[in-house]
């Protein structure tokens, strides 16, 4: 009975793959593939027929380069100014609130250069206008000087190695200043001081390629062609008071100078 039923069920087992299309039978007696564990050859695909991907490489800024050519255009101190503004390879300009460019008087015989923005100037858009600013404005004011001043003589033309402020007032990196130094060299050129006054060690790094400010406070050196006197920043006058009277020396040594 069991036989009938297994020739019966093969049949119709058969009849079934005969109506799916099989019409003949590829081996005499039954396969076990699994026992078989013959690998498949999968076919070489030729590398010049296989599709390369496209790698899109990001093309890399000389940003030095980009300032400098931006720089060298600047015909006058706004041509500068709206380069400066549209200089896009600098990130601090991406977290500060103000553009800040210079204050005093373009055209004075003195030029102070300063480090970069702090959040009094970021705010006011302006440089030196904190607490260091207004000890800077006392300093000037004890030798005749006042960046207000209407005769050239007497005033003074301020601005910073880096027009925008880095976070919570950090020291700039040595590539924040390169990339501004085109910028600053050409702020010199067009201003056209008579002295330069680098206050503390960014402005005597960036132009005199040399830093210790409590060393080379108070000698004169050359920066683009120019007389320039190394001083103390006010901010740090602020914390180190004693070191005023070291500061004082240093604007009569400036105030001498102007006269000679």
């Amino acid at each position: 009975m069991e036989s009938a039923n297994t020739y019966w069920a093969d049949r119709a087992l058969l009849e079934w793959q005969v109506e799916l299309g099989a019409d003949e039978a590829l081996e005499e007696a039954p396969i076990d593939r699994y026992a078989l564990n013959v690998p498949v050859e999968k076919p070489v695909e030729k590398q010049e027929d296989k599709p390369q991907p496209v790698i899109h490489r990001p093309v890399e800024v000389d940003a030095v380069a980009t300032a400098r050519t931006a720089a060298d255009a600047a015909q006058s101190l706004d041509d500068l100014a709206a380069a400066m503004k549209g200089f896009e390879h600098c990130e601090l300009k991406q977290g500060a609130k103000s553009f800040v460019f210079a204050d005093g008087q373009p055209g004075a015989r003195v030029m102070i250069v300063g480090e970069a923005p702090g959040r009094q100037e970021d705010i006011a858009g302006k440089p030196f206008v904190g607490p260091a600013g207004q000890l800077l404005d006392k300093m000037l004011a004890a030798i005749g000087m006042d960046r207000n001043a209407e005769a050239l003589e007497n005033a003074v033309y301020i601005t910073n190695v880096l027009p925008w402020r880095p976070p919570s007032n950090a020291t700039p990196t040595p590539d924040e200043v390169s990339m501004m130094l085109p910028f600053l060299e050409r702020h010199i050129a067009l201003a056209n001081p008579d002295v330069l006054v680098l206050m503390g060690n960014t402005p005597c790094q960036a132009l005199l390629g040399r830093a210790g400010i409590t060393r080379i406070r108070g000698q004169w050196a050359e920066a683009v062609g120019r007389p320039a006197l190394p001083m103390f920043h006010p901010a740090y006058l602020l914390r180190q008071t004693a070191a005023k009277r070291e500061a004082w020396a240093d604007l009569l040594t400036l105030k001498a100078k102007l006269k000679g």
